[in-house]
């Protein structure tokens, strides 16, 4: 029986996240905005995007 592994960091409020041999992923809490093949890119798009800030719901 295999156990999950995860890799995760955290880079301008975004989570940049890969499971098992899976692609990398840049996601917020409550949503994935892309997928990458290696970790320098999703590491990359994060760095351009604005920072993230989670905000109160109303």
């Amino acid at each position: 029986m295999s156990v999950p592994l995860l890799n995760k960091m955290h880079l301008n409020g975004y989570d940049i996240v890969r499971v098992n041999s899976g692609p990398w992923r840049v996601c917020t809490k409550d949503d994935r905005l892309a997928s990458f093949g290696s970790r320098e890119q999703a590491m990359a798009y994060a760095a351009t995007l604005p920072g993230y800030k989670v905000r109160a719901r109303p």
